[in-house]
């Protein structure tokens, strides 16, 4: 997953091409915003990641016997060494887009090492964006239900509130998502700390009464576990990645703390406290094998310390929720910027964070789909059967790209980028097939939601190819047409006007509907041109190209990072510096506003010819996207066959 929650520090980000530090706070400042930011889903799975796999070890058996335990702790905390530890905080974080990471910046890094032909890239991309949304509905629901469900073990009084106060928690969580999150995420680092640190002493003594659970550090106990109980091992390795999930954020959120700091926060706080928490759990219920209905929080003693843990765990499971709401944002973004999705609309909710974003058809779509599942399962145990899925397909394709990254960016030969991404590979793959066995059980929920989002995505980025295939047979060439007009010109009127168009070598349907209709040209013309880099950012040196055509038009292109929201005004800004005087007050913007309707021979089907059209129509109007002023737009309207 990724996320967009703010780093501490007043100051926007500066990449160095290694993500090592990309703001002007200090490591320390860096470190705590990521244990805050990063962690907090992974940090949280020990309120339902070890009881889960244990209850699935035991089997019919019932009670989890010691084999049981030992075999899952050390499942578990292998686990968090090679798949966390190896493969992203080692590997995976060397791999980053000029200092950004996640799924969709490894893809246009993957892209633009492979060149042409990666329509395979794209569609991996394609895949990993879409099971992150199935991820980003089901984490909020599973957190904040296993925090609340501690409230069980306070006094059994509690149980019927569990759903409602849950579903209230969430409403008023998605609720404040418009304000921002820089306040807030100021809170997350000290909140987390505290997590981790508690959850860590509360496991000493639970050791120190037990400790043959420490033969769990020991791989032999796991490698033994899963050959000695066949299907049902295999069916233990679902719920054991529960205690992964969330790995993910540690390469997604390379760009907002860089890499010494995560690696940092994760070495020396999170690995031991969770390696410590997993321990104790497993300790305890070897001293009690009845415990296991509610391990982590009887960890506590009952009373007064067991309900103010009951009210932190409740703390970072928003916290965990909230760094997957803004991922979901900030993928949005990325989506919308690669061509996978129509335009959204996106609020800046800093005036200082170029990150600190809110998109609100997103937030009233994920509340929706959150809250549903929260009454369709009404359990963590529950719906821990439909988590897994999504994050273990976007490791498999993690991993895939990563191959293609090492072997054509890195130059390494593909033998030796093979033998080092195959073991991870065959574990992520091993994962993903154990957590398959539950699709029947909630499995299929993530799988539906990440199919949808495909479907939506190839639509979009098909239907848009197609339609500007079709468009520039029908468009005249831009040369031609601005020969002819230099040599027998029209009206002139004065001011400057510019076209925004997609295809910089034809001529803009606008500019030929205003010579048709208006039968005028302005004084100065600009063909306006927006493209989308395949790196996060640009820098503001080569933002703007400016190319004379002729006395009386110009060709600029502007060039925006996948990461970052286009503004026309100021970068037009820059073009002054090059020698174009662009007074906003006296320019008119031309833009084409196309209505689509279905043709009768189409490169899509009809239903999905229907499903574009339907997309089209819900994008965000494009002055309000490009932030161009209303008041300086005319738009001209054309009709079109798809």
């Amino acid at each position: 997953m990724t996320s967009d929650v703010a780093v501490p520090a007043p100051e926007t980000a500066a990449t160095n091409g290694h993500g090592d530090a990309h703001t002007t706070a200090g490591f320390g400042a860096l470190t705590l915003g990521s244990i805050g930011v990063v962690y907090g889903d992974i940090g949280t799975s020990p309120l339902y990641a070890f009881r889960e796999a244990v209850m699935a070890a035991s089997g019919a058996e019932g009670a989890p016997t010691s084999a049981a335990v030992l075999g899952v702790v050390s499942l578990i905390l292998w686990a968090l060494i090679v798949v966390v530890t190896l493969k992203y905080v080692v590997i995976l974080l060397r791999a980053d887009n000029n200092g950004e990471g996640g799924t969709l910046a490894l893809m246009a890094l993957a892209q633009r090492a492979v060149g042409t032909g990666g329509a395979t890239i794209v569609m991996l991309g394609i895949i990993s964006g879409a099971l992150f949304y199935g991820d980003a509905v089901i984490t909020p629901a599973v957190s904040v239900l296993s925090a609340l469900e501690g409230m069980k073990d306070v006094t059994l009084t509690f149980e019927p509130y569990i759903v409602p106060l849950t579903v209230l928690i969430l409403v008023v969580l998605f609720a404040v998502q418009s304000r921002g999150t820089a306040r807030v995420a100021a809170f997350f680092g000290p909140v987390m700390c505290v997590w981790f640190g508690v959850i860590a002493v509360v496991a000493i003594g639970p050791i120190m009464r037990q400790p043959q659970v420490l033969l769990a550090l020991n791989p032999f106990y796991a490698v033994s576990f899963m050959l000695h109980h066949g299907i049902i091992g295999f069916v233990t390795l679902g719920a054991v990645f529960l205690a992964v999930t969330g790995a993910e954020a540690l390469y997604a959120d390379l760009g907002h703390f860089g890499k010494r700091p995560i690696q940092t926060a994760w070495l020396f706080i999170v690995l031991p406290s969770l390696a410590l928490n997993y321990l104790g759990q497993g300790a305890l219920v070897l001293g009690d094998p009845a415990a296991i209905e509610s391990p982590f929080f009887q960890l506590f003693p009952q009373g007064v310390i067991r309900g103010s843990m009951v009210v932190l765990a409740t703390a970072a499971t928003v916290i965990a929720s909230q760094a997957v709401i803004t991922g979901a944002y900030s993928l949005t973004r990325q989506a919308i910027q690669l061509g996978l999705l129509p335009r959204f609309e996106i609020r800046h909710t800093s005036e200082v964070h170029s990150g600190q974003i809110f998109i609100p058809r997103i937030n009233q779509l994920l509340l929706v789909a959150v809250i549903m599942m929260v009454l369709l399962f009404r359990s963590s145990s529950a719906l821990a059967s439909a988590y897994g899925i999504a994050v273990t397909g976007t490791m498999v394709v993690t991993g895939l790209m990563g191959f293609v990254v090492i072997w054509k960016a890195w130059k390494w030969s593909p033998l030796w980028a093979a033998a080092l991404i195959a073991p991870f590979l065959f574990l992520d793959l091993t994962f993903l097939a154990a957590n398959l066995l539950k699709v029947f059980e909630g499995g299929w929920v993530p799988l539906a939601l990440g199919s949808l989002m495909i479907l939506l995505m190839y639509t979009w980025r098909r239907g848009s190819r197609l339609l500007f295939e079709k468009s520039r047979k029908l468009e005249f060439p831009l040369a031609d047409l601005v020969a002819m007009l230099e040599k027998r010109p029209p009206q002139r009127v004065p001011g400057t006007a510019v076209f925004l168009t997609s295809d910089p070598l034809s001529a803009p349907t606008a500019l030929m509907h205003s010579l048709k209709h208006y039968k005028v040209l302005h004084e100065k013309n600009v063909i306006l041109t927006i493209e989308t880099a395949q790196t996060p950012r640009i820098d503001p040196a080569e933002r703007v190209k400016l190319e004379a055509i002729s006395p009386t038009f110009s060709k600029v292109t502007l060039k925006f990072g996948f990461m970052e929201s286009p503004n026309v005004p100021k970068a037009l800004a820059i073009a002054r510096k090059l020698g174009w005087q662009f007074d906003i007050m006296s320019t008119s913007f031309f833009l084409s506003r196309r209505a689509l309707k279905p043709a009768a021979h189409s490169g899509m089907p009809r239903w999905q010819d229907r499903l574009f059209i339907s997309l089209s129509r819900s994008a965000n109007d494009a002055t309000d996207y490009f932030q161009i002023p209303s008041g300086r737009v005319v738009e001209v309207g054309t009709q079109v066959t798809i």
